[in-house]
């Protein structure tokens, strides 16, 4: 199975990343190029966009970059740094692309940029590659 059919199957049963209005932009094995439009309802108390939606962003990208290669990959530990507040209306994209492939473990990256290409938010993941494959 090719990586943009793995990304399809995931998505069509991904309640949440369809919620967050995510669009996949470009897939391929071990990267993943995701874009999504902040709305009013993903803002915190200081009517800035929440942490957690810009996670949920990331760990997207992770999910479809590290399963993208084939085999079933479940994250195990990730982590963000948040470096620029992002509003609601704003269009964010979130690219995942690899920094160690291992047979058991991988670790990802996942840069956050607004439309003026400024890194908001970085974000690195721990996957575990399990020995399942996508059938």
């Amino acid at each position: 199975m090719n990586a943009e059919t793995i990304v399809n199957a995931m998505m069509s049963s991904d309640s949440f990343s369809n919620w967050l209005g995510i669009e996949v932009v470009r897939i391929e094995a071990g990267y993943c190029e995701l874009r999504m439009t902040t709305r009013s309802e993903m803002t915190n108390g200081f009517g800035i966009l929440h942490g957690g939606i810009s996670y949920s962003l990331a760990d997207s990208a992770l999910a479809f970059a590290a399963n993208s290669f084939g085999r079933h990959a479940l994250s195990i530990e990730t982590s963000i740094s948040h470096h620029k507040k992002v509003a609601s209306n704003e269009v964010i994209t979130a690219e995942a692309s690899p920094i160690a492939i291992g047979e058991k473990f991988s670790n990802f990256s996942v840069i956050i940029k607004n439309a003026e290409n400024e890194v908001v938010a970085s974000f690195k993941g721990t996957v575990y590659n399990s020995s399942k494959y996508w059938a």
